[in-house]
């Protein structure tokens, strides 16, 4: 409980997972049911209508978990192709290091000033509108930083080892002092 921040994020997130997936199962409405009736109707508990509906009678709680679901859905697929894409970019390009890295570096800096939409937009445009490829679009930009965050710790060993090189002698005979070595 160190970073309340962090719990409260976390209870939140795991009591929108319980509703999205418990509220479809609990309510007495389908997700394709029309109650004709109850057309564009305010939220009401005695019909059973906790959300209300909507112009065409659709009880709009289960269509809200549904969306929540999908959602979901998206956002942990999309974390996971980012993690594994950018974590195996990242650590390859910190390992081999040098040419290669600054290689992989820069190629990863021009994959990163494309526009986000513009990548989006060229997918559907190309292979139409699917969930799967929802996915694929927010992990093939997500994983840029991924890589990022990852390559840096491995390509720091360089640089402590040249700032190591130094200790033990006086601040005259090192080339560059103190600050120069641990920018």
């Amino acid at each position: 409980m160190h970073n309340r921040a962090a719990v409260a994020s976390l209870i939140v997130l795991v009591i929108i997972a319980l509703f999205v997936t418990i509220a479809p199962m609990v309510s007495q409405f389908s997700y394709f049911d029309t109650d004709w009736g109850m057309m564009s109707s305010a939220p009401d508990t005695t019909s059973g209508h906790y959300f209300g509906t909507d112009s065409s009678g659709r009880d709009l709680l289960v269509r809200v978990a549904i969306g929540g679901r999908i959602s979901l859905m998206v956002g942990v697929a999309a974390a996971l192709v980012a993690v594994v894409l950018g974590t195996l970019y990242g650590s390859l390009s910190g390992y081999l290091g040098g040419k290669v890295d600054s290689v992989m570096m820069r190629l990863l800096e021009i994959l990163n000033s494309f526009p986000f939409m513009f990548f989006v937009i060229l997918l559907v445009t190309f292979f139409g509108q699917n969930i799967l490829l929802i996915f694929v679009a927010i992990g093939m930009v997500s994983w840029l930083d991924m890589a990022r965050i990852v390559r840096g710790p491995d390509a720091e060993p360089e640089a402590q080892r040249v700032y190591r090189s130094g200790a033990g002698r006086r601040c005259f005979n090192i080339q560059y002092c103190g600050s120069a070595y641990r920018a």
